[in-house]
């Protein structure tokens, strides 16, 4: 899952070249090795979907390890448009957090937010944890062999 306060209004100028990519984003994901789901409202996306009091955007997806979600996220042309991310949201301690699900759960937006207000309040762990510092699924005993984030 991650989240974004946007600068501007999702549907203002300022934010028509974000809003532009994400079909074509949302296509890399759904046909990428290793994508189970992502969250979508009727428009396909998940930009009028709003996490915590505060309205923040949120994205969540489902995937068959972190290491899959890795490659998308830096090695497909995901990577170009977060590159990007300056342009569109306000920058973020915890934008991302990432956690373990049984074969077949679909998380909510009601879990995210408990996984995300776990890791502000105590650091990743098990419960929620981040590309850095990862923890291997629960019935695994190692963790996954891609290179941390610096």
């Amino acid at each position: 899952m991650n989240i974004a306060r946007p600068k501007a209004p999702p549907d203002s100028p300022p934010l028509a070249d974000f809003k532009a990519l994400l079909d074509p984003v949302n296509a890399i994901a759904d046909t990428a090795p290793g994508f189970v789901w992502r969250l979508q409202d009727a428009s396909g996306n998940a930009t009028a979907i709003r996490i915590f009091e505060d309205g923040l955007m949120v994205n969540m997806s489902v995937w068959e390890s972190v290491d899959l979600l890795w490659d998308f996220v830096y090695a497909s042309d995901h990577l170009a448009v977060m590159r990007r991310r300056r342009e569109w949201f306000e920058r973020m301690e915890h934008f991302m957090c990432l956690w373990w699900v049984p074969t077949g759960h679909i998380p909510g937006v009601a879990e995210a937010e408990q996984r995300l207000t776990h890791l502000r309040e105590h650091g990743p762990t098990e419960r929620a944890f981040t590309f850095k510092r990862r923890f291997a699924p629960p019935d695994a005993a190692e963790p996954e062999s891609k290179p941390s984030l610096t």
